[in-house]
């Protein structure tokens, strides 16, 4: 469990808009939901071995890689947008669930470093456990995840009244952005 959470804490896009959704109160539970079982289905997987599939194929992560980086970009563009004409976030016009559930998705699936983190490191690490103790390695790992998403976004949500005015947007709206642009240059130079 601490293994998986020392991956899944690290500041990134996921944990940004899973802190953004839980302040503006909007599909907590959904979003949630998404990065939980994102990260259990990669977890399983490679517990499973799929992490020799992903590395015997390095043309998956390429492709991930770029899609990520301009996705990353775009992100940092609507982060500066919103920092530049800040309101608070509450008065903000509500997202449907389905839109809300597709950016949860994309900034899961389309982030190479989820795939090289879940899938290859802790799918390695569980299967480093012997038979006996791989699927328990794993589960532990899963369980820091749900652990994690749920604090973070329900967290963020019983924190709204506080984070939630304009000027206090306008600096993590800036932040958000300024930390999409190093990730998707990270992305793009690594």
């Amino acid at each position: 469990m601490l293994t998986g959470l020392a991956l899944i804490v690290a500041i990134g896009a996921q944990n940004a808009f899973v802190l953004r959704q839980g302040i503006r109160r909007e599909h907590i539970g959904a979003v949630v939901l998404v990065c939980m079982a994102g990260d259990a289905l990669l977890i399983v997987g490679g517990t499973a071995g799929i992490g020799a599939l992903v590395t015997q194929f390095p043309g998956v992560l390429e492709v991930l890689r770029w899609a990520g980086a301009a996705y990353l970009l775009w992100f940092a563009v609507r982060s500066f947008l919103a920092a530049a004409r800040p309101s608070a976030l509450t008065e903000q016009s509500p997202r449907s669930r389905n839109s809300v559930i597709a950016t949860t998705a994309a900034l899961t699936f389309l982030n190479p470093h989820v795939y090289l983190d879940t899938v290859v490191l802790l799918g390695s690490l569980a299967n480093q456990q012997g038979p006996g103790l791989r699927w328990t390695f794993a589960a532990g790992a899963v369980a820091g995840s749900v652990l994690w998403f749920t604090a973070l976004g329900y967290g963020a949500r019983a924190l709204a009244r506080v984070l939630a005015s304009p000027r206090t947007w306008r600096w993590i709206d800036a932040a958000i952005g300024v930390l999409m642009v190093v990730l998707a240059v990270r992305l793009v130079l690594h």
